[in-house]
């Protein structure tokens, strides 16, 4: 008759686990998860895609008897209260009183349409450089016979120059008003010859709906017209700024630079 079997003392206790009978690990598991019943938002949903909110496209519809011809908008029909507001077309629908089958049509696209000339701003040119300032008033490209100008001219232009498209309404610089030589690229003289321009935008009766600044060069000018602007000179155009703009052309790559000049 066998005896059980006993431990020694001398057994460490990682071996004295190694020989005792291995326990039976319970595993549970988690019930199984089955998905609700519909409900009524994905009953909506379902309804969305149905084919009577289907939007109007060429494909026909199937299962609807022998007529298949899809049915043209129609903004009187009760039917279409039912329709996707997010399917192809509707939105614009919703903003166009003469829906077409384009997705952008002239009505939603009249601010996006950069060749309206009253979409455009008028630009204010700034080159500044160290020696002198250049102004230049730019307005969208418009037909000669309906500027300021023509309009208040008594002087009847030619056919062939009402024909032509101007868009440059008045270009200064610093010589213009009486500054020479070393005094035209001073802070003093651009100062001047931005408000010089901004009063004879405002007594030629010069119609700017939106400006644009367009700021080149790092001279003097650059600030000078600048405060100029924000000043009680620039109080007609000030609030119509639409936006500034940094033209100045940066060097990238090129042949190497000239040596820089330095004096004493």
């Amino acid at each position: 008759m066998s005896t059980p079997r006993t431990f020694s003392s001398f057994i460490c206790k990682s071996c004295r686990q190694r020989l005792l009978p291995s326990t039976r690990r319970h595993i549970q598991t988690t019930p199984l998860l089955r998905a609700d019943p519909p409900s009524a938002t994905d009953a909506a949903i379902a309804s969305l895609a149905s084919p009577n909110n289907r939007a109007n496209t060429s494909e026909p519809r199937r299962g609807r008897g022998a007529n298949n011809t899809p049915t043209p908008y129609d903004s009187s029909s009760s039917n279409n209260t039912n329709r996707s507001s997010f399917a192809p077309g509707n939105l614009f629908n919703l903003l166009d009183p003469e829906p077409t089958s384009s997705l952008v049509s002239d009505f939603a696209s009249r601010n996006l349409n950069t060749t309206n000339p009253s979409n455009k701003p008028h630009r204010l040119h700034v080159y500044a450089t160290k020696h002198n300032t250049h102004l230049t008033l730019v307005q969208p490209p418009t037909p000669a016979s309906q500027t300021t100008s023509s309009v208040t001219s008594s002087t009847s232009a030619s056919a062939s120059d009402a024909k032509k498209m101007v868009d440059v309404l008045m270009s200064v610089s610093a010589g213009n008003i009486g500054f020479r030589k070393a005094g035209r690229g001073s802070y003093d003289a651009a100062y001047q010859l931005g408000a010089f321009l901004l009063k004879q935008v405002q007594e030629r009766g010069i119609k700017v709906e939106k400006l644009e600044v367009v700021l080149r060069g790092f001279g003097a000018g650059r600030e000078a017209v600048t405060k100029a602007l924000l000043g009680s000179e620039g109080r007609y155009l000030r609030g119509r700024v639409v936006g500034v703009v940094d033209a100045t052309r940066l060097k990238l790559g090129g042949p190497r630079s000239k040596k820089p000049r330095r004096l004493g």
